[in-house]
């Protein structure tokens, strides 16, 4: 049982690890879209394709470290999707801005309801993932307003992006300390 509650302790400490990158990298990106992203379109154009760039890979490593994608089949999914939008992104820069912020609206909800799923399996192993749970679902929704937003007046998709980007990074460093907490408590009465 010991080595059971060790392993645990491991692969939370992992997870910590894991959502610490994800919420640095996000806030590291902000700090880019606003500093340089919102007055050089350039600057923009490959923050933005970065952006869901970085999603799918992080997705990927995350399902790697722990079991494959066949283990891991919302992030193996989320992974394919990140991707693509990446992609297209890179496309759309060249054709309309605006489907730009469509782009990033159909990823949000997808993303945002597979972010959803893992955080409610993760639950049932870990705890303390409401952070995730809330962020999936406030992803989704973000997504509905990126289209939205694509059918205003025109705005840099990046100041748009930006915010959500932000909630990003704070949902990950919420998880991140709430797991560590959760996990220390668990070991301090095992």
């Amino acid at each position: 049982m010991a080595n059971n509650t060790s392993s645990s302790r491991t692969d939370a400490g992992a997870l910590v690890r894991y959502y610490l990158l994800r919420a640095v990298v996000a806030a590291a990106w902000v700090a880019a879209a606003f500093a340089i992203g919102v007055a050089n379109p350039v600057a923009a154009g490959v923050l933005l394709v970065l952006y869901p760039a970085w999603d799918a890979f992080a997705n990927a490593r995350d399902a790697q470290a722990n079991g494959g994608f066949r283990a891991n089949i919302p992030q193996a999914l989320n992974t394919a999707v990140s991707a693509a939008v990446a992609l297209g992104v890179l496309a759309a820069l060249r054709i309309d801005p605006r489907l730009v912020l469509v782009l990033f609206g159909v990823w949000a909800v997808l993303a945002g309801l597979l972010q959803l799923a893992v955080g409610v399996r993760r639950w049932r192993t870990y705890g303390a993932q409401w952070a995730m749970v809330l962020s999936g679902a406030q992803s989704a929704l973000a997504g509905g307003f990126f289209i939205k937003s694509a059918a205003a007046p025109a705005m840099p998709a990046i100041a748009v992006v930006a915010p959500y980007a932000a909630f990003g990074a704070f949902y990950f460093l919420v998880s991140a300390i709430l797991l560590a907490v959760t996990t220390r408590r668990r070991g301090a009465t095992a």
